[in-house]
């Protein structure tokens, strides 16, 4: 491992196109690369980490600006995946690296990350149970890859740290993950950021206020299992439906002098009519299929 080199990736189970709306929330640059079947990679075209030449705009180099340094590679990488996965029904896996050591976060849902490390000549530094956590909440097979897993946390004279990522990565090949060549442990900021320019249908992730934020908030959801029920004819009728229930409800408790059923008829009639304005503010173009229903 060059002694100089700091590095970073964050390995998403999930396409591009699911992942792109969650890392806009991350208020950082990336770059964004298919990584394989179902995976994804985010390239941070910034560096707001100790030993960077620069911070990134955003918040963690926000943070470094108002501390007068920046914070370690690894506590910017997890914090980065746990917000990914916390918003996200897959999980995130970050690798890093800085010259004295490399390690692995991997967070998902609302679970507390676990993660593990190795010293640059890739003495293990990390506790065993953590790769056994990793290989359940990947689904990885509980026998061959969680032996291949627990080699990597044995003593090994002839494996560095970037060997040890290289072969967490080799194991993560079954579940469909293969990382474009040129990214990979070892390689510098800028030559990931450089390889991840030029790769075929790789797109810019960046922060463009809160407006952009909600509207991609608002993507993210319709697009989502839950996005019939937002936005479509399923979502329309129902809207329409609670129109028609709660208009003759709030007149029958105003009649009746009912508070409650008055109530209950003025939410319903708002509720329907909130959801009608929605639909007719975000177009008519009906959310992404999510398969048969």
């Amino acid at each position: 491992m060059n002694a100089t080199s700091v590095g970073a990736l964050l390995l998403c189970r999930a396409d591009p196109e699911a992942v792109r709306p969650l890392a806009h929330l991350l208020r950082e640059p990336m770059l964004l690369t298919a990584a394989g079947d179902e995976w994804s990679a985010l390239v941070p075209e910034g560096k707001p980490w100790k030993g960077a030449a620069q911070a990134g705009p955003g918040r963690a180099g926000t943070d470094a600006a108002a501390d007068g340094a920046a914070e370690p590679v690894e506590r910017v990488l997890g914090g980065w995946a746990t917000a990914l996965a916390v918003g996200s029904a897959w999980p995130v896996l970050a690798l890093w690296w800085d010259g004295d050591r490399a390690g692995c976060t991997l967070a998902a849902g609302f679970r507390r990350p676990v993660g593990y490390i190795w010293l640059a000549d890739g003495t293990p530094a990390g506790e065993g149970e953590a790769m056994r956590t990793i290989a359940a909440r990947l689904g990885l097979d509980p026998v061959l890859d969680l032996q291949a897993l627990d080699a990597l946390t044995l003593p090994d004279p002839d494996a560095d740290a970037d060997a040890r990522l290289t072969g967490l990565l080799a194991v993560l090949t079954r579940t469909g993950l293969t990382l474009p060549p040129g990214l990979g442990p070892g390689e510098s900021a800028d030559r990931l950021r450089g390889v991840a320019a030029v790769l075929p249908g790789t797109q810019r992730v960046e922060w463009a206020g809160w407006r952009d934020a909600v509207r991609v908030e608002l993507d993210a959801v319709e697009n989502s299992s839950l996005g019939t029920w937002v936005r479509g004819p399923r979502a329309r009728a129902v809207a329409v439906a609670e129109v028609v229930a709660g208009l003759p409800l709030l007149l029958w408790g105003a009649r009746r002098r009912s508070g409650g059923w008055a109530a209950a008829g003025a939410v319903l009639l708002a509720q329907g009519a909130l959801g009608i304005a929605y639909h007719r503010v975000r177009g008519t173009r009906p959310p992404r299929s999510q398969g048969p229903e």
